[in-house]
């Protein structure tokens, strides 16, 4: 990373007065640079607007055009205003969406998350990555990209460069399945509708999976996303379980002594055993579910999640560092570039056997 500070590490002071004074300026900018990515996303479809944001945030960093005393409010923005997009990502789901795509391709859905991120997790321990960048690479990609990275990141004691490498890389890696993707259905033989699921199953951000739905046509759009919403319901129980890890190896490092544990598992203390923001999650899921939610209601949540998301993917992206992927070297590369083949083929078996 470059010496300047980050947003997750700006500090506040405590009085309300004071601490709007210092995050209103790097929250206004993050809501116009949202507000500028949702419109060009409303004109090209195509384009996802956490992904443009993501590209804001790291153009006008490396250029030098953010002040420091942003940094505050884009703190909030990368920390707060995700977790909450994250947990309103629950209103999207209704378990009965889910369900109706039948008992294989859940089993196909559930393969994709499980066998993605231990497959993962095993390559990155091949490469002699960090614990904590494998895992923020494998949760991305093997559940719903950006969003999936930084929420797991909220569980984890990760280093700032290794979130926003594992976001750079969600883009890049994504953006290349939307053609790739369809060519190589049509080349294998797959109709629009087993093409969709793989699309909805192996591609990483939902955007992403429009995108290649759209360009395979037919049905494949509505079971494409269908079956990637399948996948972000498997956030709630992924995180749970890191969280719980998480919490075994700090006790385990606590109990070695401080140096010991300061080693193993870094500066933080114990995360919580489920966080709140994916309680939130499950909560909005189980009242979408069960029709607890206006209409009216569920027509402004899915506008304000992904306005949310929009913001902290700017301020997540203005911690992208040009020199600081140069310093990462190759090897968070080659691991994304496995996990997204791992994932297509686990998924294209999957689909193959089950439909």
């Amino acid at each position: 990373m470059s010496t300047s500070v980050t947003p997750r590490h700006a500090k506040t002071p405590a009085r309300p007065a004071a601490v709007a004074a210092r995050v209103l300026p790097g929250l206004a900018v993050a809501a116009g640079v949202s507000a500028a990515a949702l419109g060009v996303s409303q004109w090209l479809p195509s384009l996802s607007p956490l992904l443009l944001a993501i590209v804001a945030g790291a153009a006008l960093a490396n250029a030098g055009w953010l002040s420091p005393r942003l940094e505050p409010g884009l703190a909030v923005a990368s920390r707060r205003l995700l977790r909450l997009g994250v947990a309103l990502l629950g209103l999207q789901l209704a378990l009965s969406d889910v369900l109706g795509l039948g008992w294989g391709v859940i089993g196909v859905v559930v393969a994709v998350v499980v066998l993605g991120i231990a497959g993962a997790m095993a390559v990155g321990r091949l490469l002699g990555l960090s614990r904590s960048q494998t895992l923020l690479i494998a949760g991305g990609f093997s559940i719903c990209g950006a969003a999936a990275a930084a929420a797991v990141d909220g569980v984890i004691d990760s280093e700032d460069d290794e979130l926003v490498t594992s976001v750079a890389l969600v883009v890049l890696f994504g953006t290349a399945m939307i053609p790739l993707l369809p060519l190589l259905a049509g080349w294998i033989g797959l109709g629009p509708e087993r093409a969709g699921i793989w699309a909805g199953a192996s591609i990483h951000e939902v955007a992403q999976v429009v995108a290649a739905s759209g360009v395979i046509g037919g049905g494949a759009l509505a079971l494409g996303v269908v079956v990637k919403l399948g996948r972000v319901l498997m956030l709630a129980p992924v995180l749970a379980v890191i969280s719980l890890r998480e919490r075994r190896l700090r006790s385990r490092a606590e109990a070695c002594g401080p140096i010991d544990g300061a080693a193993a598992v870094g500066r933080g203390g114990r995360p919580p055993l489920v966080p709140l923001f994916v309680i939130g999650f499950v909560a909005l899921m189980v009242a979408r579910t069960c029709g607890l939610v206006p209409s009216a209601a569920l027509s402004l949540a899915k506008p304000a999640e992904t306005a949310l998301l929009t913001m902290a993917m700017f301020a997540l992206g203005t911690g992208v560092r040009v020199g600081s992927l140069r310093r990462v070297g190759p090897r968070p590369f080659v691991l994304a570039a496995v996990t997204t083949a791992w994932v297509a083929t686990v998924s294209l078996g999957g689909i193959l056997l089950a439909t």
